[in-house]
């Protein structure tokens, strides 16, 4: 990811200035809000893996009703600079990382 991106467009910047999580609406309309998870042990090269996991809402907006999940898409040494990574990408990026992951669900979720 581009590490010259103002703060503002990026997952770690808008959780810092809004004190919350990002909010998307992904490709099939549906309202999706972004949390980072990064594996509680290293893997065999003794690196934390991290992933966004979208949380889908339900119309209301009121009620969980759904996930979609990345693969892992970003590693560290340590759990916390995984999480500095992923927190690095943009806005644009992680949009398309939630679109991406509803299209790789099959039918029917």
């Amino acid at each position: 990811m581009n590490q010259s991106l103002p703060p503002e467009v990026t997952l770690g910047g808008y959780m810092a200035r809004h004190d919350r999580a990002a909010a998307f609406e992904g490709a099939n309309g549906r309202a999706y809000s972004v949390a980072i998870y990064v594996e509680e042990a290293p893997d065999e090269k003794g690196r934390f893996g991290a992933s966004l996991l979208f949380v889908r809402w339900n119309d209301g907006g009121t009620e969980p009703d759904g996930h979609v999940e990345t693969a892992t898409v970003a590693w560290g040494p340590t759990p916390e600079e995984a999480e500095a990574r992923l927190k690095a990408w943009s806005l644009y990026d992680v949009r398309a990382a939630l679109d991406q992951a509803i299209l790789d669900r099959p039918e029917g979720w």
